[in-house]
């Protein structure tokens, strides 16, 4: 009987079981019907999810459906924004509801979601993007009841961002890594909601950031009445990075706004609290800091928040006679005054007013003082403020654990009063503004992580209602030392307003060495590192710069007595008239380089007088692509170039092959190197009637073009000797080149073959040869070069030239000579003179041909009479 009722049991939980894992299947499909219908019923967006999947075991005996990757996109005016996006949403039930009918609703008791992300955003026309709830709800007219209802118990909300923007006032807040659980039977009316709440809230507002990153947390529980929406603050404790917070009240939601009536404070009064306010990450271990003094944080909000009021709210911060010391470090911060209010005491957010009644502190014999006020902060906020005091910057770190390789030092002094409102700043309407006084640094030093050593030896900054005066500036880093003096004539609109930061500034140098103002990145051999960004010139900057520097340390160049101005506008750096000794000679640029478009661009003027052709050639890469050939060339020159193209983004190098531009240049008192040119050694094998270290470059003028890669060469003649050359072609920044020599050349410099036929002419008929046109094609790289001539075809040529003039010359003569026979001048012992054009034409062939054996040393063949 035993085993029968085991064996009963044993099928009955199997079938259990089975059914447990066959169920979810059954349902599938009802369940992503009913979310998915509830979803469309509710909503005015684009709403998708993945999937939906049923578990019975997950919570069991409770169901659990859970949607995976659900995406709300809202529609117009905020079209394909995202509004909500889950990566998992999770809702829990009881089995039963499974088998409700397809009219019937079902009831969540759980909901929990994770790694979620929500976006709030208002317009500037004060429209939100949250507002997607559907106006006609239809069902409640036709009395059908919700495909899912919610009678929650509990919920979770684990790892969820949280972002909110308003185009019109420009607050952004980020809540990110929030985790937020609560328990409570929202079945019934009113019921006591007990929360765990962590998150980091950071917040900006204009472009000002007020919170970054501030860990809060609160453990509360909230006292809810559904029927009059008002939520009750019971116990509760919050912390503010490590500051405790408590709160009493409660807030109100109506139809016309939200009424708030709260009470908050710190618990305790000790000094470690305002420590606590601190992020941890500067504020280092708080475990055994010495304190002395109060801190305390308190205040009310009270009245309603409308579209036209806000709550009347005072909060104070208050600290009277505090210090405190970290155990590890040598000096204490004393005599700490912390009196602080902001109020409002008539529910007009422009009434809001801030009152900085004194903030003080003593590191040593230091004592540092200010206070100031801002006053309607909603229209045209008006600030007031002294700041006075001495902080020796060495103490810093000896008295707050600020983390620092090197240690700082020097000492800062500040003497200055402002009083002005943001209206005036930004019309800059300066006579509206007062300000005077001055800041000064001297004996600063600061050393970064790599040991590199920033020294200030003096630098003082005077400020007037107008403009921002830096009296003074000295400074030396690496091999650098500078001493700059000038004006910034926008300081507050830049400060306050984002606007341009103006200035005109003048710069002296005896030695600027560029590579005390570059970052490099330390070669990574284990992993590649991701590519630096791109270098953009800030497009606040609109500033003039006048130097003037002994000597300037590039790369390896070394430029002498360099002066000119530098304008900084429109993320545009322009060049003007700046001038430079450099390779024996002087240098002048004009140009600018633009950063504005994603492509960076320059356009660039120079100008070269006398400077070292070979030095020219072979230390600046550009020239040095433009013109291979000049770096073996020893003489000076004066050039003229035009040039401009695309930039590396990153690098800021310019990219060959955008270049375009032109050079014009004339060679002074030069002499050619030839035996350091591979291309000049191999021409010079090729074409042996040529020296050509003799060649005369002496007021050459040579034209070059550039263009897609390719530098052209305007035809040019060059002279050696009585020898004429000219030569034209191009070449690419790729090495390639083509090249075309043409020489017009006295014959006696085309080899021996050619001068034995010249031996066989007297002078003067030697003087009578024209010159002999030779031509030479050069091409493939300055590395590997190819040259090809017609000096066999030349030499053939002078040939038949000789032969030409010869029988010119003969035929002369014998005509002649029949012109003496024919005149009567008759030898008795010759043969019978020719009458007949026939034979006077027959006799001077004979004769010029014998002329003709006799030039080529042939032997006249003939006969003798038979003995």
């Amino acid at each position: 009987m035993l085993k029968k009722i085991l064996k009963i049991v044993g099928i009955l939980f199997l079938l259990l079981v089975v059914a447990l894992f066959a169920i979810p299947y059954l349902f599938e499909d009802q369940i992503k019907a009913k979310i998915a219908e509830a979803i469309n019923k509710k909503v005015d967006a684009k709403v998708s999810f993945a999937d939906a999947d049923l578990s019975l075991f997950r919570n069991f005996p409770e169901a659990t459906v859970t949607v995976e990757k659900l995406l709300i996109l809202n529609k117009a005016p905020f079209e394909g924004d995202t509004l909500v996006s889950m990566g998992e949403l999770s809702l829990e039930m009881s089995v039963k509801e499974l088998f409700k009918g397809k009219d019937e609703s079902m009831n969540i008791e759980a909901i929990s979601t994770e790694n979620g992300i929500v976006n709030i955003l208002f317009n500037k026309d004060g429209v939100g993007n949250f507002d997607i709830a559907l106006k006609d709800n239809k069902e409640e007219k036709s009395g059908k009841s919700d495909p899912l209802s919610l009678k929650i118990k509990e919920y979770e909300v684990k790892n969820l961002r949280f972002k909110y923007y308003d185009a019109r006032s420009k607050i952004k807040m980020v809540i990110d890594s929030l985790n937020h659980k609560g328990m409570g039977d929202f079945s019934n009316s009113k019921l006591d909601l007990t929360t765990t709440s962590t998150a980091r809230i950071s917040l900006d507002m204009d472009k000002v950031n007020y919170m970054k990153n501030v860990a809060l947390s609160l453990d509360a529980v909230l006292g809810i009445d559904l029927d009059q929406s008002k939520y009750t603050f019971k116990n509760n404790k919050a912390l503010i990075n490590k500051l405790p917070m408590e709160f009493d009240g409660f807030i109100r939601l109506a139809d016309e706004g939200q009424e708030y009536d709260l009470k908050f404070k710190t618990p305790t009064s000790d000094f470690q609290n305002f420590l606590g306010l601190i992020p941890s990450a500067y504020s280092g271990s708080l475990a055994n800091v010495k304190t002395t003094g109060s801190f305390s944080v308190k205040g009310f909000a009270k009245g309603m928040l409308t579209d036209t009021t806000v709550p009347r709210f005072n909060i104070e911060l208050a600290s009277d006679n505090a210090s405190f010391q970290y155990p590890n470090l040598p000096k204490s911060v004393q005599n700490i005054v912390i009196d602080t209010k902001i109020i409002n005491e008539t529910g007009i957010l422009n009434d809001t007013y801030v009152n900085l009644d004194k903030l003080a502190f003593r590191i040593d014999q230091d004592v540092f003082d200010a206070h100031a006020s801002i006053k309607n902060v909603a229209v045209n906020p008006l600030v007031d403020a002294v700041v006075k005091g001495t902080i020796n910057l060495a103490n810093l770190s000896k008295a707050y654990p600020i983390k620092l390789d090197k240690p700082l030092s020097g000492i800062l002094k500040a003497d200055v009063t402002t009083k002005f409102d943001m209206k005036s700043v930004e019309t800059s309407q300066y006579q509206n503004i007062r300000n005077e006084g001055t800041v000064s640094l001297s004996g600063f030093r600061y050393v970064d992580e790599k040991g590199k050593a920033l020294d200030i030896s003096q630098a003082v900054v005077a400020f007037n209602p107008s403009r921002v005066n830096l009296q003074q500036f000295n400074a030396k880093t690496g091999k650098t030392d500078l001493s700059v003096t000038g004006t910034l004539d926008n300081f507050y609109g830049y400060m306050f307003k984002n606007q341009e930061l103006k200035g005109n500034f003048n710069l002296n140098s005896n030695q600027f060495a560029v590579s005390d103002f570059m970052t490099t990145e330390e070669p990574n051999t284990k992993t590649t590192a991701p590519a630096s960004e791109a270098i953009k010139i800030p497009a606040f900057l609109n500033c003039t710069l006048a130097a003037k520097m002994n000597t300037v340390l590039y790369d390896n160049l070394t430029l002498k007595d360099v002066s000119g101005k530098v304008i900084i506008k429109d993320q545009k750096v322009t060049l003007d008239n700046v001038k430079s000794n450099i390779f024996g000679g002087m240098i002048a640029v004009n140009g600018d380089v633009s950063t504005k478009e994603k492509t960076p661009v320059f356009n660039m003027n120079l100008a070269l007088n006398k400077v070292d052709i070979q030095q020219t050639f072979t230390q600046l890469d550009m020239m040095k692509n433009i013109a291979p050939i000049a770096g073996v060339i020893n003489g000076k020159l004066n050039s003229t170039i035009k040039l401009s193209g695309k930039l590396d983004a990153k690098a800021m190098t310019p990219d060959l092959k955008s270049l375009s531009g032109d050079l014009f240049g004339q060679f002074l008192s030069t002499t050619v190197n030839a035996s350091n040119s591979g291309l000049l050694n191999t021409v010079g094998n090729n074409i042996k009637f040529i020296d050509l270290k003799k060649i005369n470059l002496n007021d050459l003028k040579a034209n070059l073009s550039f263009d897609n890669g390719k530098v052209s060469l305007k035809p040019i003649t060059l002279k050696y000797q009585d020898v004429k050359i000219n030569l034209e072609g191009q070449h690419g920044f790729d090495q390639s080149l083509v090249y075309n020599i043409g020489f017009d050349v006295p014959a006696k410099y085309l080899g021996t073959e050619a001068n034995q036929l010249l031996a066989k002419l007297s002078p003067a008929d030697a003087a009578k040869l024209d010159n002999i046109p030779i031509k030479a094609v050069v091409t493939g790289t300055f590395k590997n070069p190819k040259v090809t001539t017609d000096v066999k075809q030349a030499v053939s040529n002078l040939a038949s030239q000789l032969v030409k003039q010869q029988k010119d010359k003969l035929l002369n003569q014998g005509t002649k000579a029949l012109g003496n026979l024919i005149g009567g001048k008759k030898d008795s012992t010759k043969a019978t003179v020719p009458t007949t054009k026939e034979e006077i034409k027959s006799e001077v062939k004979t004769k010029a041909k014998d002329v003709l054996n006799g030039l080529f040393n042939k032997k006249k063949k003939t006969e003798e009479p038979k003995q």
